[in-house]
């Protein structure tokens, strides 16, 4: 029984494991500076935010120590199962939950406040690994291609109906994941060429973007006025951005929020509010630009230290690292991050079964979503929609989240000797 013990723990990827050590007690260090109270200067003070960080951290060592002893063929079988739960939950807590910030999120059990959706997120990899692993899915027909989606949209629509979109955005990642198991490329030009209509819509208005794309489309029909085909797919693909154009303004006006509206007409330069919904990121922005080549130094940041920027131990955590660590400390973070990736993409591609591989492709998703996003919120590059660092930002939901969905891999990976090609 030892010896077999030995062995799980022999083939486990410990370099991964070093990365994600460091990016946790690097996050939490930083916890201890955005949120620094000189009356509580113990960074194990479990009164404070970096206090309560701490426990989360020792659950979270404990929990990844638990996920690499389950049976790695536990994961697979039960996938499924794990995921109707998780939807279980995310109807639960829209009868039950709490509100926190706008959001019916949370469930609260006595001082721990736990979000549903962030599990969600491992739950829906597991369940996307288990249904394109099985030999009937073949995403190039599109019936499992809707399957697939339907996976992925169980869990964004509950989560939507809690007012939490900026989580829900998250499963638009598996995309990534679907192209890589065979998804027509065809597929992810159009959502592309959605994006680029939503943004060209939102800049220019759409009577604009319809007018400067009905007469490129005169010209190219005048120019292959003799092949019938050719004409009506250009009609036909000028119809379809027409409809696209129009949904995106009448989605922009009646559905959003009027802050999410804000948000993104202020990062478009639509709109100038450094004192409304642009001032997080404007006051981000001085941070990080604040901290120049080495930094203020740590506990120096002004900005830190004088509350200038909301949510900086969560959201805004990196610009912390900015003000104080500077250039070569986000570079630092950037890298380290990016080591990360790659050695996951290396372990994917290293896998014996398609499960095994589609997860991990998952957990690379998910991750480089939220990186992504997340450091690109703080330096005005997209619209703030609220979704921690992987890892770094404060909050047990969160850290326990990621490293489950970390560890779930790692404990794949480990098992690959066992499984015969």
């Amino acid at each position: 029984m030892m010896s077999d013990r030995n062995s799980i723990f022999s083939n486990i990827d410990w370099l991964t494991i070093f990365i994600y050590a460091v990016l946790v007690l690097f996050g939490w260090i930083n916890i201890y500076s955005s949120v620094f109270d000189e009356a509580h200067q113990s960074i194990f003070d479990v009164s404070q935010r970096y206090g309560k960080q701490m426990m989360w951290i020792a659950a979270a060592a404990f929990l990844g120590f638990l996920l690499l002893l389950i049976d790695a063929r536990m994961y697979e079988n039960f996938s499924f199962l794990i995921f109707i739960a998780l939807m279980i939950l995310l109807l639960g807590v829209l009868v039950g939950g709490k509100e926190i910030a706008g959001s019916k999120s949370w469930f609260q059990i006595g001082p721990v406040a736990l979000q549903p959706a962030e599990f969600a997120k491992f739950a829906t990899a597991l369940a996307l690994a288990k249904y394109l692993s099985l030999p009937m899915t073949d995403l190039k027909k599109g019936k499992y291609l809707l399957r697939a989606f339907a996976i992925l949209g169980a869990p964004a629509v509950l989560i939507i109906l809690q007012n939490d979109t900026g989580s829900a955005l998250v499963f638009a990642a598996f995309v990534l994941v679907l192209y890589r198991e065979g998804m027509p490329s065809g597929l992810l030009f159009f959502a592309g060429a959605v994006i680029v209509i939503f943004l060209a819509t939102l800049i220019a208005g759409k009577w604009m973007v319809v007018s400067a794309l009905t007469a490129v489309a005169l010209i190219i029909v005048l120019l292959f006025r003799k092949q019938k085909r050719a004409t009506l797919i250009i009609v036909s693909s000028l119809l379809l951005i027409s409809a696209i154009s129009f949904g995106v303004d009448y989605v922009f006006d009646n559905v959003l929020e009027h802050h999410q509206r804000t948000r993104i007409n202020v990062l478009l330069g639509q709109e100038i509010d450094n004192r409304g919904a642009g001032y997080n990121v404007h006051q981000s922005k001085i941070a990080i630009g604040s901290g120049g080549f080495t930094g203020k130094g740590f506990l120096e940041g002004t900005q830190t230290k004088f509350n200038f920027v909301p949510e900086q131990s969560t959201d805004f955590i990196f610009c912390t690292v900015g003000e104080e660590w500077g250039f070569i400390g986000t570079s630092t973070v950037i890298v380290l991050y990016l080591l990360l990736f790659l050695r996951l993409l290396y372990l994917a591609e290293r896998q014996r079964t398609k499960f095994s591989r589609v997860y991990g492709y998952g957990v690379i998703a998910i991750l480089l979503f939220h990186f992504l996003i997340n450091i690109g919120m703080t330096i005005g590059l997209v619209p703030v929609i609220g979704i921690p660092l992987p890892f770094f930002s404060y909050g047990g939901s969160s850290l326990w989240s990621f490293t489950i969905l970390l560890f779930i891999f790692l404990k794949l990976d480990a098992n690959r000797k066992n499984i015969l090609t």
